[in-house]
Parts: structure tokens; C-alpha cells; sequence
């Protein structure tokens, strides 16, 4: 699912004196030799930027964000950048009535801004739960954004709320879904926009029979800056007759022509269904093709889509084999044709503990993508992989390189992958070394993946020992924007890093 299932785990919060005393140590040795200080640093940007196609600078917490925050549980659950330097941001985070809230947050030329509650939430908002999970720009100041929140009623409903000129508006509750979700459990998922003002979301409703009765996938688009009417997905009932079904990824390459992806329960289990949008009309969604084949052990999800040129989109996700192992998959449409799905080549040789999730997935141009997630190895040890597709054909998938040197704890995984140009790529997750869970980010150049690294300055953030990169976002090669979560003295935090390119010493080494 998304990266907003973070939320599911327990913040553990340790003492971080051996981080403190290094941090010291080095302060101590730089002081007394800067020449020696400076050409390390020098050293370091220079291998960053061999190892991850590019300098990340250093991590900080979301501005402002800590005086909404007082709960002490925030996260940065989405990223989109229009323009390099100029992105938005949303998530949530805990008031100190331990009221769960959104909140955005805005970077120009490079510097974010302040942190804001979502305009008009709060008063969406009485029970006190609401997030942002998605936000997409189309133009830079100019994006949408959704997520949920629960009514007086204490229903779970979805909204969705636009910026323009930098200026976020009023969130709404999304148009029509209130008579879709009579059993109260809504959300928007995914948000995609193609042009300023005309974006598509998707998501999931329950029908009658309460909370844990019918789950069905919506989908609704936005033109012109107004919001239409929220419909269910064409043809999904028919496919869902187990009654649990859920968009999960939405992407468009022009307004009005998108894909979504999700999962359905049918006679034989769960499985994935792709549907696709032409000139703003949805048509039929479908199972997969070819994934009844795959899919033997009954549980398949189409996790993540993106589309590159309208009708040519990629969609990647999971599905369970007859020995109940959780494997990768991968689908390819062409001309507004899905063809057949495929296992990801080479994860089944890593994944030798049966358990794989493919978290997200980027498409620079139709038919070259990059994609990422874990497998579970030998001992039961979770690793992070990417795989890359050229021309139309995926190549192997492989672990994230220098990621194991990193992931002493035996738990690593790509959240987010995002690509500026075909073969250059940026992602982002999480592992678990000497002093917790730590985030990394890692870059693609010429298609080669460089190694892995920590994100910079945030080990001094995260005294709490939980990180994660939730999310990235590549709008130019080496100009890329993060965003996700710390756990720091007065608990869980949101913080954004950017991307800046090539180091300048790079032209004098």
C-alpha cells in the first residue's frame, strides 16, 4: 500500500548517547585541522555523488512543523516536485489532544517553508483522524492533494484540496463519495495531476452492511480546478463479488487519460485489476491478463502504476504462488492494450524466504522504468531491490547496491522511487543498523544504480533510532526532493531533504 501504512508501527524511542559522543569526537577532531576537515568533506561529496548520482544535502525537520506537532507523531507521507527547488509536501501529525491532523508544506527555490494545517480540515475533522496520503503538482505552487478524515459521525470519509499560485485552498470532502460510503469507510489513496487544476484521484468506500461490509474502488477527476462527482469504478462490482476492493494507484501522462491499479476479491481470491481513462471517461476495469496463471495462492495487488505517454503505463504489484510464497509482478500497456503480466526476473532467486512487497514504481518514458521494494533472503532477513525496465524488457531485479553493509539489523526496504530521465532515478526507504532504523536514499546514473547512503545530517535529527524516506520526487536529473519520518527527543517528527546536483568541487578534483 501506500506509504501512509507507516502508521501500523510501534515507536520505539532509545537513548542515543554513542551517537552524541561521535558527533563530539568529529566536531573535536575538525576544529583542530580545517584543511584536513574540508578536503574530507570535499572527499565525501565527491563520493556521494559517484555513488548515488548526486549530493544530497542535509536533512531537516519540516519547518514549523513542531509547534502543530506537540502530540508527538508527524510524518512526511507524500512529495511532488513540478520544477526542482519547487515542490509541496503533506502528511500529518498529533495536536496535543492527541488529535491526528494534515498538514502541507511548501518549497520555493529550494528553501521549504513553513508547515501548515490543511486549510478547512479541522473543521471536516471532529473525531480527530485525518491525513494527507498523496499530493501531486502539475505546475509549480500549483497541486492537489487528498487523504481522509472522520466525520462527527466517526465515518471515514475522503477530501481533497487544491493549491493555486501557491495558495492552498479550502479541503473539501470529495464530491458524491458521502452516497457512495454508506458504511462510513472512505479514503482517497492516490492523486495524480496532469496539468494545473486537472488532476484524477482514487481510492475506497464501503457500501451498506457497516464498515466491514462491501469495500469498493472509486475513482473522480478534477477539471478546470472543480472537483466532479466521485463514481465507482466501471465494471469493478462485477469482478468483486468477494466484496473487498480498493484502488491504490493512480497515474496520468495527459488530463483525462489516466491508468488506475488495485485489488479485488473474487471466487478465487484476491486479485489485481487495472482501468483506464480516455478524453475523462473511465472504461471497464480487468483482472490482469495472464495472472490467474501466476496467482495460484490467492492474494494479487497492483501496488503502484505510472504513465508515461497516454495508454503506455506500467503497473507493478505482488501476488501469491502455490506454495503460498508472495512474489513480484509486472504488467506493460501499449496503445491503451494491457499485455501479460510477468514475474519481476531474478526476484525469485533473492526472494528464498518467500515473501516479497513492490512498493512503488517510475516511468521516465514509455517502456523504461525503474522500480523498487524488498525481499525477504536467507534467515529470514528483509533487503531492499530495484529493478529497471529499457525498451519494453524488465531486466534483473538486484539488491540495492551497499545497502547489506548498512542493513546489519536484517530489515531493509524502497519506499519510493522517482525518475527525472530514463536510467536516472532517485529512491529512497529504510534499514535497520548499529543505532536503529535509519533512512537511506540511493541514485540511478546511465541506468547503473550507485550505493546507498544515509541520509545526510539525519542521524543527529533521529536520537529515537526509527527513520524512513517515504517518499521522493525527481522533476530534473539530480535535483530530487524527499520527505518522511525521525523519531527525536519529543517523538515522531517529518522531515524533508534535497538533491543539489553535482558538488561544486567536483570541477576542480
Amino acid at each position: 500500500m501506500n506509504a501512509s501504512a507507516l502508521h501500523c508501527r510501534p515507536l520505539r524511542l532509545r537513548a542515543a548517547l554513542a551517537v552524541g559522543v561521535s558527533l563530539v569526537l568529529a566536531l573535536g577532531a575538525a576544529a583542530s585541522s580545517l584543511p584536513s576537515a574540508v578536503a574530507a568533506t570535499h572527499a565525501a561529496a565527491r563520493a556521494r555523488a559517484a555513488t548515488s548520482g548526486g549530493v544530497w544535502g542535509k536533512a531537516e525537520e519540516v519547518p514549523g512543523l513542531a509547534a502543530f506537532n506537540t502530540g508527538g507523531f508527524a510524518e512526511v507521507t507524500s512529495v511532488s516536485c513540478a520544477q526542482a527547488g519547487n515542490c509541496s509536501a503533506g502528511g500529518t501529525y498529533t495536536d496535543g489532544s492527541g488529535r491526528q491532523q494534515g498538514f502541507v508544506a511548501g518549497e520555493t527555490g529550494g528553501v521549504w517553508g513553513k508547515a501548515e494545517e490543511v486549510p478547512g480540515l479541522a473543521a471536516l475533522n471532529r473525531r480527530g483522524f485525518a491525513e494527507v496520503t498523496s499530493v501531486s503538482c502539475a505546475r509549480a505552487g500549483n497541486c492537489s492533494a487528498g487523504g481522509g478524515f472522520r466525520d462527527r459521525a466517526r465515518s471515514l470519509q475522503g477530501f481533497v484540496v487544491g493549491e493555486a499560485g501557491g495558495v492552498w485552498g479550502k479541503a473539501e470532502e470529495v464530491p458524491g463519495l458521502a452516497a457512495l460510503n454508506t458504511g462510513g469507510f472512505a479514503e482517497v489513496t492516490s492523486v495524480w495531476c496532469a496539468r494545473a487544476g486537472n488532476c484524477s484521484a482514487g481510492g475506497f468506500y464501503s457500501g451498506h452492511g457497516g464498515r466491514i461490509g462491501p469495500r469498493q474502488g472509486f475513482v473522480v477527476g478534477e477539471t478546470g480546478g472543480v472537483w466532479g462527482q466521485a463514481e465507482e469504478v466501471p465494471g469493478l462490482a462485477a469482478l468483486n463479488t468477494g466484496e473487498l476492493a480498493e484502488v491504490t494507484s493512480v497515474s496520468c501522462a495527459r488530463a483525462g487519460n489516466c491508468s488506475a491499479g488495485g485489488l479485488y476479491t473474487g471466487r478465487s481470491g484476491t486479485q489485481a485489476f487495472v482501468v483506464g481513462e480516455t478524453g475523462g471517461v473511465w472504461g471497464q476495469a480487468e483482472e490482469v491478463p495472464g495472472l490467474a496463471a501466476l496467482n495460484t495462492g490467492g492474494f494479487a495487488e497492483v501496488t503502484s502504476m505510472s504513465c508515461a505517454r497516454a495508454g503506455n503505463c506500467s503497473a507493478e504489484g505482488t501476488y501469491t504462488d502455490g506454495s503460498g510464497r508472495q512474489q513480484g509482478l509486472v504488467v506493460g500497456e501499449t496503445g491503451g492494450v494491457w499485455g501479460k503480466v510477468k514475474e519481476v526476473p531474478g526476484l525469485a532467486a533473492l526472494n528464498t524466504g518467500g515473501f516479497v512487497q513492490i512498493s512503488s514504481l517510475s516511468c521516465a518514458r514509455a517502456g523504461t522504468c525503474s522500480a523498487g521494494g524488498l525481499y525477504t533472503g536467507r534467515s529470514g532477513r528483509r533487503q531492499g531491490f530495484v529493478v529497471g525496465e529499457t525498451g519494453g524488457v524488465w531486466g534483473q531485479a538486484k539488491q540495492v547496491p551497499g545497502l547489506a553493509a548498512l542493513n546489519t539489523g536484517g530489515f531493509a526496504k524502497v519506499f519510493s522511487v522517482s525518475c527525472a530521465r530514463a536510467g536516472t532515478c532517485s529512491a529512497g526507504g529504510l534499514y535497520t543498523g548499529r543505532s536503529g532504523t535509519q533512512a537511506f536514499v540511493v541514485g540511478e546514473t546511465g541506468g547503473v544504480w550507485g550505493r546507498a547512503e544515509e541520509v545526510p545530517g539525519l542521524a543527529a535529527l533521529n536520537t529515537g533510532g526509527f527513520a524512513a524516506v517515504t517518499s521522493v520526487s525527481c522533476p530534473r536529473a539530480g535535483k530530487c526532493s524527499a520527505g518522511g519520518i525521525y523519531t527525536g527527543r519529543s517523538g515522531g517528527q517529518g522531515f524533508v531533504v534535497n538533491e543539489k546536483g553535482a558538488h561544486p568541487s567536483l570541477s576542480n578534483a
